[in-house]
C-alpha cells in the first residue's frame, strides 16, 4: 500500500509538471523511472520505494517536447481512469476557465458534447468547476444557436438547460461556454453543459469531454484548429501512467497506416461507423451471417470504434459464431465463466489470434487486446460479450480494449479510421 500511495504521489506531479509546459503544439509524455523508456532509469537496481523518493526529490520527470505551430499539431497524455479517478474509461487532463482550473476528462468518441460538474451541483463529485472565479465564463440563453443542437432543451428562466442520460445516470446541464485547453492550444468561447444535477454513478466524476461528430462536439468545436482530425494510442488500463496520448491535427499523423472508410448515420450522427465484413480466429474466417454485420441507419445496426465502452460486443449470433471457434481452437481445456464473461480458463491456454476484417483494412488482435487474466490466480477470459438485449442489441462495438496499444486515426475530412499496432503502455 505504501509504494502504491508513492507511485501515486509520482504520477500527479509528473502530470504537473508534465502538462504546464507552454508553447504551440506540444507533445509531452510521462514515464515511470523505471521504464524501458526512462532516460533517468538507474543503472543499478533499487526498490521501487527507493526510486520513487529519489525522483520526488530530483524532481527529473522525464519531457518529451515535439511542436508545430503551422501544423497545429498537440500531443496529449492519455490514462486510465482505473487508476486514477476509478472510472472505466481513459481520461486526458483540461484546463478550463480563467484562471485555469484542472479536470481530467473522460474521452468519449460516441459522445458530443462536453460536461464538467459545477458547483452547487446536487450529486456530483468534490471536484467542480468554480464559474465564479472563471472571468471568460457565460451561461447561455434559449436564443443562442448552440440551444437549439443540445437533446431536449428547456427555459426555466434565461438559461438554455438540458436533460439527458449517461450509462445508468441522468444529468441536468446549464449551457454554457469557457475557454478550454487540452495541450497549450487555448480554445475560447468552449461550449459545454455545467452539470447542476445528477443521479447514479456513471458520469466520469470530474467530467466528459465528446470527441463524436455531433456539432457541439470537441471535433466539430474545434475544426478550425484540428481541421477535424485526430489519434489516439490507449494504454493498457492497469498502466499506472500517463503513457497514451492524444494526437490532435493531421500535422504528425501517421503516413502509412491501414484505413477503412467512414459511414453515415443521420440517425446517430456522432458514432464512428465502419463497415466490418468479417472475422477471422486463428486462419479460419467464421461462418457469421452477412446480416448480423450489415450497416442499417434506420435500425442503428453495424459496427462502431467507441472508446468509452471497455470491452468489445459483438451482437448474438457474431458473438457466438466467433466464441464457439474461439473455443474450438483452444482445445479440450475446461470452459468456465466469470461474471459476464462465458469463455474462461483456469490454467495456462494457448490463445489463438483474432482478425476483424473491415473494408480495406485487417486488424488482428495479439492475446494482451483478447484475454482479460485475473491479478490472483491463473484465470484468464475472452475479453468479449454478446451485445445487451436492448437498442443496442444490432451494434457491434469495438471496445477500448481491442484498441489498446494501437493507433487510432480518426480522419473524418477524408472519411476514414485507420488501425496501426503501437505500444504505448
Amino acid at each position: 500500500m505504501k509504494a502504491y500511495l508513492f507511485s501515486l504521489a509520482f504520477l500527479f506531479l509528473s502530470l504537473v509538471q508534465g502538462l504546464n509546459t507552454r508553447g504551440q503544439g506540444t507533445t509531452v509524455k510521462v514515464f515511470h523511472v523505471y521504464s524501458p523508456q526512462s532516460p533517468f532509469r538507474p543503472s543499478k537496481p533499487v526498490s521501487w520505494e527507493d526510486s520513487v523518493l529519489q525522483m520526488l526529490a530530483e524532481d527529473q520527470a522525464r519531457l518529451q517536447f515535439l511542436s508545430s505551430l503551422v501544423g497545429r499539431k498537440s500531443w496529449v497524455p492519455i490514462a486510465s481512469g482505473r487508476q486514477i479517478v476509478q472510472s472505466p474509461t481513459y481520461i486526458v487532463k483540461a484546463n478550463v476557465g480563467t484562471p485555469a482550473q484542472t479536470f481530467l476528462m473522460a474521452l468519449d468518441t460516441s459522445n458530443d458534447a462536453a460536461w464538467i460538474p459545477c458547483n452547487g451541483c446536487v450529486g456530483c463529485s468534490s471536484t467542480v468547476f468554480n464559474s465564479v472565479t472563471s472571468t471568460t465564463f457565460k451561461t447561455l440563453g434559449c436564443d443562442a444557436p448552440q440551444c437549439k443542437q443540445v437533446p431536449n432543451p428547456t427555459c426555466g428562466g434565461s438559461t438554455c438547460t438540458w436533460n439527458t442520460t449517461y450509462g445508468g445516470s441522468t444529468i441536468l446541464s446549464n449551457l454554457t461556454r469557457d475557454t478550454i485547453a487540452l495541450s497549450t492550444d487555448i480554445v475560447p468561447g468552449y461550449t459545454f453543459g455545467c452539470i447542476q444535477k445528477t443521479t447514479g454513478s456513471s458520469v466520469p466524476p470530474q467530467g466528459l469531454l465528446g470527441l463524436g461528430r455531433g456539432p457541439l462536439s470537441f471535433l466539430s468545436q474545434t475544426q478550425d484548429l484540428y481541421k477535424s482530425t485526430f489519434s489516439y494510442c490507449l494504454p493498457s488500463f492497469r498502466t499506472l501512467n500517463f503513457s497514451g496520448t492524444l494526437r490532435l491535427g493531421p500535422a504528425g499523423q501517421p503516413l502509412r497506416i491501414k484505413t477503412t472508410p467512414l459511414l453515415k448515420n443521420p440517425r446517430r450522427s456522432s458514432l464512428y461507423y465502419v463497415n466490418l465484413i468479417g472475422i477471422r480466429v486463428g486462419r479460419k474466417i467464421v461462418d457469421i451471417p452477412a446480416s448480423a454485420l450489415a450497416f442499417n441507419p434506420t435500425t442503428g445496426a453495424g459496427t462502431i470504434f467507441d472508446s468509452g465502452t471497455v470491452f468489445t460486443r459483438l451482437v448474438a449470433p457474431v458473438y457466438t459464431a466467433v466464441r464457439d471457434e474461439f473455443r474450438k481452437r483452444v482445445g479440450n481445456a475446461i470452459v468456465s465463466s466469470l461474471g459476464g464473461f462465458d469463455t474462461c480458463y483456469t490454467g495456462p491456454i494457448v490463445a489463438p489470434t483474432m482478425t476483424f476484417m473491415f473494408s480495406g483494412m485487417n486488424v488482428t488482435l495479439p492475446t494482451d487486446n483478447l484475454l482479460i487474466r485475473s491479478t490472483a490466480g491463473s484465470t484468464s477470459c475472452l475479453a468479449m460479450a454478446a451485445a445487451p438485449d436492448n437498442v443496442n442489441s444490432v451494434l457491434n462495438v469495438i471496445a477500448n480494449m481491442q484498441q489498446q496499444n494501437h493507433r487510432i486515426l480518426f480522419d473524418v475530412p477524408n472519411s476514414r479510421i485507420g488501425v496501426a499496432r503501437e505500444p504505448c503502455s
